[in-house]
């Protein structure tokens, strides 16, 4: 099997990281997302519906649209926090990526412990910047709203493509395809990794403070 690998870039200071993180990862955990399945017997079932919640940002002039689930969304936010946490230790401007991976078990005979295969990675690199003031924070804000909703488009056409998802499971087989933990909402198998760069490359943060001085000259 190959694993689809998609990446995304956003430049944010560090007050937009949780929001700019939770909503890409929702958006893509939306589309990956099913209601919960109800079996009558083998081979026959039913799906249950989603639920969905628009959130709205405090940092980012956004609006994303997210699954209802507290249990999901509580595990992302666990996750984005020790990212943000991380993050914040290089100082004002610093480089990370956070990963988002899905895959299958496949069973493996005793005493081995089941293999975990991806079938899909969505990387997220993040650039933090330091900004001077107020007016330049303001014009941050729509800037990288603009860009989120590029983001989420472009998401959108990717999950909209005819690729490889797993097959749908039997019964017995459905904890090797999906997160059946949750009571509500049954995503695919997923793991969130991060990892970080001590120093944000000079170019990436040259060209956000280019854009908010164009802006301001405007």
């Amino acid at each position: 099997m190959n694993c689809r690998s998609e990446v995304l870039e956003v430049t944010v200071e560090a007050r937009q990281v949780e929001e700019a993180m939770l909503a890409l990862l929702h958006t893509i955990l939306l589309h990956r997302s099913s209601g919960k399945f109800h079996y009558k017997k083998e081979g026959t079932y039913s799906i249950g519906t989603v639920g969905t919640l628009d959130i709205d940002c405090d940092f980012i002039d956004f609006t994303f649209v997210r699954v209802s689930s507290e249990e999901l969304d509580r595990g992302i936010r666990r996750a984005v926090s020790e990212f943000k946490d991380a993050l914040s230790i290089t100082g004002s401007d610093g480089m990370g990526q956070i990963s988002l991976e899905f895959y299958q078990k496949k069973k493996s005979r005793w005493p081995f412990s089941d293999e975990c295969i991806p079938w899909e990675v969505w990387s997220i690199k993040v650039n933090v910047v330091n900004l001077a003031n107020e007016q330049e924070r303001q014009i941050c804000r729509e800037k990288v709203g603009e860009k989120l909703g590029e983001k989420v488009i472009n998401v959108v056409e990717v999950i909209n493509r005819h690729e490889y998802l797993p097959k749908m499971p039997t019964q017995s087989e459905v904890d090797n395809v999906f997160d059946t933990s949750l009571k509500d909402v049954q995503p695919y198998l997923y793991k969130i990794t991060y990892q970080i760069t001590d120093t944000l490359g000079t170019s990436v943060s040259t060209t956000m403070r280019r854009l908010i001085k164009d802006t301001l000259a405007l």
